[in-house]
């Protein structure tokens, strides 16, 4: 997939991309770190995977770092801002990718606490870490943008409401954000063809995939997915901040 971001176009750029080890996260710092951002690589629990991105970009001629936190727990996402100012400076850009909720042995309320409690969480301990300009983008996907007024497959559902909520959260500082000087913009596209998701998803409703795929008539891959993510980062902020990925004919928006 080529760079939709010309080199250089971030020189000088500092950006967080969370949960960026594996998948959509990965594939958007590996194309911020190309435009010339010094990244960010963030991860849970899986450090091996994260250093194996960050030595990629190193490899490429970028600058990376690898950071562990628990998003749901702020001493810890403290801890991951103070040490990305300390070695690479106050944040440009803040990739709000990390998300789950399909997993299990994690608790009921799982989905809830990382969906929208954490991206408050993550949000809130940012603001006073982020440069002049700054701009938050949050992933997040057509069944849940649009979860209240078009019904999603019932495995997803938790997913899709606790995203949804998380988004409301967000917006709802918006006047915050533009008293800070800071830029929001929501990423939304329709199910990912090769995101822990979508494997997860099939595991639990087999052919799920393949049928929304059919009502979509194409789905976007990790890399063509992440491209658009990457992009959200230096075009214009869209009508209702909101950039959409993909077909949504088949999606009602509300009121």
């Amino acid at each position: 997939m080529t760079n939709p971001l010309a080199p250089g176009s971030l020189a000088g750029r500092v950006a967080l991309v969370t949960g960026s080890s594996r998948g959509i996260g990965a594939d958007t710092a590996r194309y911020l770190a190309a435009a010339g951002a010094s990244v960010v690589v963030n991860y849970r629990s899986k450090a091996p995977r994260a250093e194996k991105v960050v030595a990629e970009i190193v490899a490429g001629g970028g600058t990376a770092i690898a950071i562990g936190a628990d998003l749901t727990d702020p001493e810890s996402v403290a801890a991951m801002f103070e040490r990305t100012v300390a070695e690479l400076g106050p944040i440009d850009v803040l990739v709000l990718n990390a998300s789950g909720g399909m997993e299990t042995g994690l608790g009921e309320d799982y989905a809830m606490r990382l969906n929208r409690d954490a991206q408050v969480n993550v949000v809130e301990g940012a603001l006073p870490h982020l440069a002049d300009g700054a701009r938050i983008v949050f992933v997040t996907s057509h069944q849940a943008h649009f979860i209240r007024t078009t019904p999603t497959m019932p495995e997803y559902e938790p997913v899709a409401l606790s995203k949804r909520a998380g988004e409301d959260a967000l917006r709802a500082k918006l006047p915050e954000f533009e008293a800070a000087g800071v830029e929001f913009v929501v990423v939304s596209g329709d199910m990912i063809e090769g995101t822990i998701t979508a494997t997860l998803l099939e595991r639990a409703n087999p052919g799920a995939i393949d049928a929304r795929k059919q009502d979509a008539g194409r789905l976007y891959n990790v890399a063509e997915f992440a491209a658009e993510v990457a992009s959200a980062v230096v075009e214009p902020v869209p009508a209702e901040n909101t950039r959409y990925v993909g077909d949504i004919s088949g999606f009602a928006k509300e009121a």
